[in-house]
């Protein structure tokens, strides 16, 4: 069986995996990372925030994808019973990017993949992880080629950035339930011949069904659209037929978006994922850290995915980098805990989501433009800022108002 030693083993190749594996070869660190699949491949995640520009931004990755010219993403639009919530993440409380991107992920992964090896890292792509040993914070993993050929890396860290591979998750037993409800989703990309001029036609909408089921759409500068329900699992499962019978069957239930899409043929067979929210035991061990969705999944609701993957993945890179200096690195101070106070707000607005408190506050009218500021803020990513009262109090504060709503409604109706 061949061998190789390295310094530090990134898993995945995605945005995650790719922002760790540039920040560790920018300083200078042996960094080897192996993907399952074969690029440019399919993934779920297509719409960006503007938080994660800087992650790419401060890596070296963000004048590659300027290059592509991505379709821009200068807010969302939340629809529901024909009244529209719109964000401008130009008017937002914190700070930061106005704008990010809308992405076809073969496209965009594949972009960042190559632009890390041409800064020189490694990339054993088709190479899959099937057993991992620990001695101490040394590893020893063993991959299968495509040929079914093995081979052992010695690495002194491994990060996780598997994504819905989920390997460390799996083969160290460290999945748990997830909080959230059981949600899970089908999706495909059309091929948008009715695509509207100008904004309507570019901009990223959630058309809310009813409190729990709503259906995303993506628009690509390509001129694809990403198209997808959310709902309750039970609600997923309850249409029959081929993945295609059922996406065709749920696009009648948006009254907004059917006659666009009804006679558009999907460019794939659609995809569903089953109770998709995942959370694990742990962020970290003696030798290894979770990143992205190897770690958590939460929602797709607030398309916080890519995010939390590039924000972890820079900080997982960053302190293992000092680990491997002989720094000293607390790992549940200076990794659990910052990536916690993230999640633990986003998961807040997931929760709240579905219980309709938010949804009341952002169709709520006439809108309180103080409060919009401070949620556009939350919803572009910049959940670590806290000077944001949506952040310190994201345990109660949508309730409270979303009750002092309710109340104004009584009144009124007695009125």
């Amino acid at each position: 069986m061949k061998e190789e030693s390295i310094d530090i083993l990134v898993i995945g190749a995605g945005p995650s995996g790719c922002v760790s594996a540039a920040y560790l070869k920018n300083n200078n660190l042996n960094v080897k990372v192996v993907e399952k699949a074969r690029f440019p491949r399919y993934v779920i995640g297509e719409s960006l925030l503007p938080k994660c520009m800087e992650h790419f931004e401060e890596v070296g990755l963000l004048e590659c994808l300027k290059e592509k010219k991505f379709e821009k993403k200068l807010g969302a639009r939340f629809m529901k019973n024909n009244i529209i919530c719109n964000f401008d993440f130009s008017i937002k409380h914190t700070k930061g990017w106005d704008w990010t991107w809308q992405v076809p992920r073969d496209d965009f992964d594949n972009t960042l993949a190559t632009e890390v090896q041409k800064k020189g890292v490694s990339i054993d792509f088709e190479h899959e992880v099937i057993d991992v040993s620990f001695d101490g914070s040394n590893s020893k993993t063993i991959v299968k080629d495509k040929n079914g050929n093995l081979k052992t890396i010695s690495a002194k860290f491994i990060i996780d950035s598997s994504g819905y591979g989920r390997v460390l998750p799996r083969l160290l037993e460290l999945d748990i339930p997830s909080t959230l409800p059981n949600h899970s989703s089908i999706f495909a990309q059309v091929k948008d011949i009715k695509r509207p001029e100008g904004n309507e036609g570019t901009l990223i909408t959630f058309d809310i069904i009813n409190t729990h089921v709503w259906l995303w759409v993506i628009p690509f500068s390509n001129g694809n659209t990403s198209i997808g329900f959310v709902g309750p699992t039970e609600f997923i499962n309850s249409f029959e037929g081929s993945p295609s019978e059922v996406l065709s069957e749920m696009l009648k239930i948006s009254n907004y978006y059917y006659e666009r899409f009804k006679d558009v043929d999907f460019l794939f067979e659609p995809k569903i994922i089953q109770n998709f929210s995942k959370a694990v035991k742990q962020l970290y061990g003696n030798g290894y850290a979770l990143t992205g969705n190897s770690a958590e999944f939460l929602d797709p609701v607030f398309s916080s995915g890519v995010t939390f993957a590039t924000a972890s993945g820079l900080l997982a890179a960053k302190l293992a980098c000092k680990q491997l200096n002989n720094e000293s690195v607390d790992w549940e101070t200076e990794y659990v805990q910052y990536i916690k106070e993230g999640v633990d707000v986003f998961s807040s607005y997931i929760n709240e989501w579905y219980t309709g408190n938010l949804q009341k506050l952002f169709f709520h009218r006439p809108e309180n433009l103080d409060i919009k500021k401070q949620i556009c803020a939350v919803l572009a990513g910049y959940v670590w800022d806290k000077t944001n009262p949506f952040v310190t109090k994201h345990k109660r504060i949508i309730s409270i108002i979303a009750h002092t709503i309710s109340l104004e409604e009584e009144s009124k109706k007695k009125s």
